[in-house]
């Protein structure tokens, strides 16, 4: 199984692993491609899609980490952030495409750069037409500026993801141990500190010249488009070019290990232990990837794995395991990693980790493990096609690295014939006595202060208004505005008074189920704080005709799944399911609604999961960020409470305690089951009300939610964090609700301060001065009204000018920087053109079916939505700004080393109060 090491898009992290693991009689509904070649050697790969008016570009090149040149470690990676730096016909970066409200962004890897765009179907000329600007004419617009600015984002981006995180260091370490010192693996893909710095103006001319070329580069179009238009337009902007040198591709033997490797470090920012196994594995589609990633399944995948039902529930040893066939072009590993529970061994855990492999090497697994991995494999692929985006990337994976993009059955196919003396065999081949072993312990000491280099440029950049305007007016026009439907919801009720809303959509056999049950943590009793959450949670772990594992290895077996989770307004059950399988999975997820046992030892377990979870948050600086924010700005009211509890609650919390909040609140006539995919409400309704039958109706108890106001005096809130190489900051006060009027003028105002990369924050904090990886801010609305917050992660040595530069921005929107009737235009169609993409999914569907129901919205909500977006006045942003963005009226909460920024935030001349983790006060 491919996994990428190093995303930006985490958020695409499934689509991007390739589809597998199928039943035999498995076929894929047909998928339309069309390939060929320009003449200079660009690939491009076609496939329509016309179920939402959206289309996905997908850019990739054949480049990574691996074709780094010594002491240049890391150097793909920025190159990747120097493409959205500006060409030579467009110098303002990618403000256009995210003007348009398309989703842009990239990734780098050991193997390939993928880039790409998912924007309104009416704009793919404008986008080809940037795409090929950059693609072919990028040198003319770098400057030593923008790389000396890239290089403060980049290293900011390492101390995000790497140094100021826990175990953060652990891949690149076994990568170091895994593979030699001349191996194009050997290093991260994110590179040193040392390397990039020493990155120079040059170098990136030579490797663009050198790997950014028609012969290396493959186009995906994936969406709502006409072919014979896009041939035309691909062959307008992309034919120009030339074709570039033949690349050689770096092809060394796989690596073997001699002898076992130990080593253990200390993590400054640790709180349990954690040990990672790991060997040398398999290159990306070898003949062993399938059965190896079926191994790994069968070790972790669900509480019926050999691992998760032996040391997470069982022995209740380990906190998580898991197991991973990690595979790239040139090489793989495989990996058990454990965190150990506070006091238990991993030692133990270890010795337990070992036992059951040499298990598996003597007897085997059995054919019903087998079974039960392909069934989950073939769901997850067949849901990964839901997208266009995800489909684009498995296109452009498959032409790179087989030259055969309609790689899709065959690849299906290939792990439906994995057999138990596949993976027997795999397990004796691979998982031998020489391995890795690194293990991450607490530091027993605090770190030292954090050295950290300042950001090469401060400097605001000074933008050539008059150019950019010329080349806004020389982009491609936009075409005809596409179709788009919203989808009818068709209302019906059943005999015990559940509420059932259906949406047909048959695009693939999938369907979407979501409870939505009108009492979350709002419905609790303060002292039982965490009860709707773990009421939710426990759902799955036992009802009163089937245990815990037999719930996991039933929905595994028919590749389903089933969670639940609540929020303040709302606790929901969701499940999704092949079509084929929706019998089975209803029989199941009914059960688990209706039949709620809570089972004592279930419960016990949970509960020290959960508290051991609280330990492992006290490591995360964003995590302790966000808890503390809340409990500074909303005090002792409702939202100033932690939605999953706390360690005070959770030590009192009972199993009674769940099955009271449930017998109050989890009946048929106080939810509404949304019911979205391969169905239709004839079919469905008498399946419903047979699974359903036993579900009787009760009273139903209203919430009064009380209004929420600020608890907090303004000023700067510090939690010390020794060591820390970034400050988390939080900014902000209590904002409005869910209904209230001014909801669509918050939103267009929000993106305009930073709802995205055109945001001002991030065009200040990040483009402008290189403090940060991001910055952004957002308005949270429940049925109370929830906070208004801007954040980011913050280099160490900036913090100070960070915060003046975040209420710069805050307090420039009542004025000071005003709000043009160009912002004011661009946002609002921003919102509405992304707007549909919001409809691509049934899981999508299903979620802006919720939020009706959760808020009382009404049927019209979604034309209504687009209307009351349009309609947003200058004077509506006036007024909200006045009235939510005062900057002086806000909290400043910050996490970071409190040695380094306490003397410069001191010069802000603002009160600071020193909190805890848990936010409380703490003496000086």
């Amino acid at each position: 199984m491919r996994t990428p090491k190093f995303a930006i898009l985490l958020s695409l992290a499934m689509m991007l692993l390739p589809l597998g693991l199928f039943a035999q009689d498995i076929k894929l509904p047909p998928i339309n491609i069309k390939e060929y070649k320009l003449k200079n050697g660009l690939t491009v790969i076609l496939h329509q899609d016309r179920s939402t008016p959206v289309v996905a570009v997908n850019m990739w090149y054949h480049v990574g980490s691996k074709n780094e040149a010594e002491h240049r470690t890391g150097f793909a990676h920025l190159f990747e952030h120097m493409m959205f730096q500006g060409s030579e016909n467009y110098v303002d970066g990618w403000r256009a495409v995210d003007e348009l409200g398309g989703n842009v962004n990239g990734t780098t890897n050991e193997d390939r750069t993928w880039y790409f765009e998912v924007v309104p179907a009416n704009y793919l000329e404008r986008v080809l037409y940037l795409e090929a600007d950059r693609f072919g004419r990028l040198l003319p617009a770098m400057d030593q500026a923008k790389l000396d600015n890239q290089r403060d984002v980049v290293k900011n981006e390492r101390r995000f993801r790497v140094d100021n995180v826990p175990y953060g260091t652990m891949g690149e370490r076994i990568d170091e141990l895994i593979y030699p010192v001349d191996h194009p693996y050997h290093h991260s893909v994110i590179g040193s500190m040392a390397d990039l710095s020493a990155a120079s103006l040059d170098d990136v001319k030579s490797f663009f010249k050198q790997y950014y070329v028609s012969n290396n580069t493959i186009l995906v179009l994936a969406g709502d488009f006409d072919e014979k238009q896009a041939r035309g337009w691909i062959e307008k902007y992309f034919g120009v070019f030339e074709t570039g040198k033949p690349i050689d591709r770096p092809n060394p033997p796989m690596p073997q290990l001699k002898e076992t490797i130990r080593q253990q470090y200390e993590d400054p920012f640790a709180k349990l232990e954690r040990r990672a196994i790991t060997w040398p594995g398999v290159r990306t589609y070898h003949k062993d990837e399938a059965p190896l990633d079926i191994l790994s399944s069968i070790l972790s995948s669900g509480r019926g794995s050999r691992l998760q039902g032996e040391l997470v529930y069982g022995k209740e040893l380990a906190q998580s395991i898991f197991a991973f066939d990690s595979t790239s072009e040139i090489g793989g590993q495989f990996q058990i990693n454990a965190m150990a529970r506070p006091g238990k061994s991993l030692d133990e855990i270890e010795a337990i980790v070992n036992a059951e492999i040499e298990k598996i090497q003597k007897d085997g697994v059995t054919a019903d493990e087998v079974k039960r991995a392909v069934a989950a494999r073939e769901a997850s692929a067949i849901y990964s096609l839901q997208t266009v985006l995800g489909k684009s990337s498995q296109l452009a994976d498959y032409s790179g690295y087989l030259n055969t993009p309609n790689y899709f059955q065959k690849d299906l196919d290939r792990y439906s014939k994995v057999t138990p003396e596949d993976v027997k065999r795999v397990a004796n081949e691979y998982l031998t006595k020489n391995r890795v072993v690194m293990t991450y312990v607490p530091a027993k000491q605090p770190p030292p202060p954090a050295q950290a280099d300042k950001p090469t440029s401060t400097e605001t950049k000074k933008k050539d208004l008059a150019l950019i305007a010329k080349q806004d007016a020389a982009l491609p026009k936009a075409g005809a505005d596409p179709k788009f439907t919203l989808p009818a919801i068709e209302k019906s009720k059943l005999s015990n008074g559940l509420n059932v809303w259906v949406v047909q959509h048959h695009e693939l056999p999938i369907v979407s189920m979501n409870l939505v049950v009108d009492g979350g943590a709002t419905a609790e009793d303060a002292a039982k704080s965490g009860a709707a959450s773990m009421t939710a949670s426990m759902l799955t772990q036992g009802t009163k005709t089937r245990s815990a594992l037999q719930i996991s290895n039933t929905l595994q077996s028919i590749g389903a799944s089933v969670g639940a989770n609540a929020n303040w307004d709302s606790s929901n059950v969701s499940m999704t399911t092949l079509t084929k399988n929706l019998p089975a999975a209803l029989d199941v997820y009914a059960d688990v609604i209706t039949n709620a046992a809570f089972p004592q030892g279930d419960f016990d377990t949970m509960k020290r999961r959960t508290m051991a979870g609280f330990l492992q948050r006290k490591a995360n600086s964003q995590a302790i960020a966000n808890r503390v924010f809340d409990k500074v700005v909303y005090g002792d009211q409702l939202y100033g409470r932690e939605m999953s509890g706390s360690e005070e609650s959770l030590k009192t919390l009972s199993r009674d305690d769940l099955a009271a909040f449930y017998a109050v609140n989890y009946k048929p006539n106080n939810a509404t089951l949304i019911v979205v995919g391969d169905v239709t409400t004839a079919s469905i309704t008498p399946q419903l009300e047979k699974a359903f039958a036993g579900w009787k109706a009760g009273d139903v108890k209203s919430v009064k939610v009380d209004d929420q106001k600020m608890s907090a005096k303004p000023g700067i809130y510090l939690v010390d964090k020794p060591g820390a190489t970034q400050s988390s900051v939080m900014i902000g006060e209590v904002g409005l609700s869910r209904t209230d009027p001014d909801y669509f003028s918050v939103q267009v105002i929000n993106g305009i301060l930073g709802g995205g990369m055109t945001g001002r924050l991030f065009q200040n904090l990040r483009e402008d001065k290189g403090y940060t990886y991001g910055a952004y801010s957002r308005f949270s609305t429940m049925r109370a009204a929830g906070p208004f917050v801007a954040s980011g992660e913050i280099q160490i040595v900036s913090t100070k000018e960070a915060v003046q530069e975040f209420l710069k921005e805050i307090n420039g929107m009542r004025g000071a920087i005003p709000v043009t009737a160009r912002d004011l235009d661009i946002n609002k169609q921003k919102l509405i053109q992304r707007f549909p993409s919001g409809f691509e999914t049934v899981g999508a569907i299903s979620n802006q079916l919720s939020a009706l129901v959760t808020y009382g919205l009404p049927d019209t909500y979604f034309n209504d939505y687009i209307k009351k977006i349009g309609a947003v006045s200058q004077k509506d942003l006036e007024r909200v700004a006045n009235k939510y963005l005062d900057g002086s009226k806000m909290a400043i909460v910050i996490v970071g080393d409190r040695s380094v920024i306490e003397p410069k935030l001191k010069e802000l001349g603002m009160p600071i109060t020193l909190l805890d983790t848990e936010g409380n006060l703490v003496s000086k």
